[in-house]
């Protein structure tokens, strides 16, 4: 049926690919991919702890039971001691381009809620004394050389957003004291290229947490071989991006949680969508969607800019609506999705190109309905789709939703989806390159 159809996603090349005919690699050309596949395999354990921890759990701590045992072989990552202006200076400096004033304690800042936290929760939790972090699957090392992976914890996501606008007009010397990503994205690489770790293994194990569309704009071409974990790949070339080593981390949704049980009873809206009308590139959609749709009967369209008060009524509209709208923005995900989830609002996906967080683990197919953008398009295509759509249909979305809920409290899940998940990422890696073993001498 036309709800199961989901598009297939453009082909990214890996980058140990070659359009050329096979040569005969060296044995240590095999030791850094497959050093590559292992090292992104590790950070999918490392992604599905800030997953559960920040968008399932948050904003509750991540505890685990005294009773639980601890891992016997956690990842171990060693984390750049950058210096404070790339870390607590960043939220500082946001404080500050509001109003605030600064601040020398680190207890008195608190970084800002927004939708790309995951940079804040692995830095705030790798900094919690081990004692605090029994049975965590990483454990923080001091010691380089004994390090799997080497975290740069600059805050490239509320970097890019410190200035509430982009630095314009204005005397002189105000344009000199006004914060600028871009300088501060260039000082972060020259302190980095003096790391002797940095160029030992040609920066395929320096992990950077860039989930902001455009952060590291300027530098990605610099960053592009180490592990990157993002939102999409929508703003990311072929050659910057890969599925092979990167990650895709969950946006943090921004409307309170659903309390209550499944049910259809006091959702009496069918379809709801509360966002930016007029995106840039593929989220042109968004303004056919509204015209299409607006005027239905149980369908609430409305279009708002992200405020507490825009928050609000997309909490109200999610927690009464049987489906919640996910079309592409300007890249092809958004915040929108995860709001959905926690509010037990079946997503409705019109986004061609996306790639989902834990792909291989969740079974998104049971949680939410994927459309193409042509189908979607159709007048009264979705419509008709939605309404066609039992309450039985519907209870069992809601059920899985919880469900995905659910595993974010169980600290044993998170080891099962990783095995798997390596298991998996391994897999694809050998199929992909096969013609690379077979060559071997």
């Amino acid at each position: 049926m036309s709800h199961h159809y989901r598009p297939m996603k453009p082909t990214r090349p890996s980058p140990f690919l070659s359009t050329s005919p096979p040569k005969l690699p060296r044995k240590s050309l095999l030791k850094q991919t497959l050093a590559a596949a292992v090292a992104a395999g590790l950070l999918l354990l490392l992604s599905l702890f800030a997953f559960f921890h920040s968008f399932l759990l948050s904003p509750s701590p991540f505890s685990i039971s005294s009773q639980s045992d601890p891992n016997p072989n956690p990842i171990k990552i060693y984390m750049y001691d950058l210096p404070r202006k790339f870390t607590l200076g960043v939220i500082e400096s946001y404080a500050v381009a509001r109003g605030g004033e600064p601040e020398n304690n680190a207890k008195g800042l608190k970084y800002p809620g927004n939708q790309h936290p995951a940079e804040w929760y692995l830095f705030s939790d790798l900094n919690k004394p081990e004692s605090d972090r029994v049975g965590s699957p990483v454990v923080r090392v001091s010691d380089p050389e004994t390090a799997d992976l080497f975290y740069v914890p600059f805050f490239s996501s509320l970097s890019l957003v410190v200035n509430p606008i982009r630095p314009g007009g204005g005397d002189g010397e105000e344009r000199v004291s006004v914060y600028s990503d871009e300088g501060m994205q260039e000082e972060v690489m020259e302190w980095l290229e003096k790391q002797v770790y940095w160029r030992r293994n040609g920066v395929w194990d320096h992990v950077f947490v860039c989930q902001d569309p455009n952060a590291l704009y300027k530098v990605v071409d610099r960053v592009k071989n180490g592990v990157l974990l993002v939102s999409d790949f929508g703003r990311l070339k072929s050659d910057q991006a890969s599925l092979v080593k990167d990650v895709i981390l969950p946006y943090s949704h921004r409307i309170n949680s659903f309390v209550g049980d499944v049910g259809v009873e006091k959702r009496h809206s069918l379809l709801f969508f509360m966002g930016n009308r007029y995106r840039k590139e593929g989220g042109k959609i968004r303004d056919i969607l509204f015209q299409l749709l607006e005027n239905e009967d149980g369908v609430i369209m409305k279009h708002g800019a992200q405020s507490r008060e825009s928050r609000r009524a997309a909490t109200q509209g999610m927690h009464t609506s049987k489906f919640c709208l996910h079309p592409a923005g300007d890249t092809p995900s958004a915040c929108r999705l995860f709001d959905a989830i926690v509010s037990l609002c079946v997503p409705v996906i019109v986004s061609d190109y996306i790639e989902l967080p834990f792909e291989d683990v969740i079974d998104y197919k049971k949680i939410a309905i994927f459309v193409d953008s042509t189908s979607a398009l159709k007048p009264g295509f979705l419509i008709k789709l939605l309404r066609s759509i039992s309450t039985e249909r519907i209870l069992g979305f809601q059920e899985e939703l919880k469900k995905v809920i659910f595993q974010g409290l169980q600290f044993v899940f998170v080891f099962i989806v990783f095995l798997y998940f390596l298991s998996i990422l391994i897999d694809r890696f050998i199929l992909v390159n096969y013609t690379l073993f077979l060559t071997l001498a």
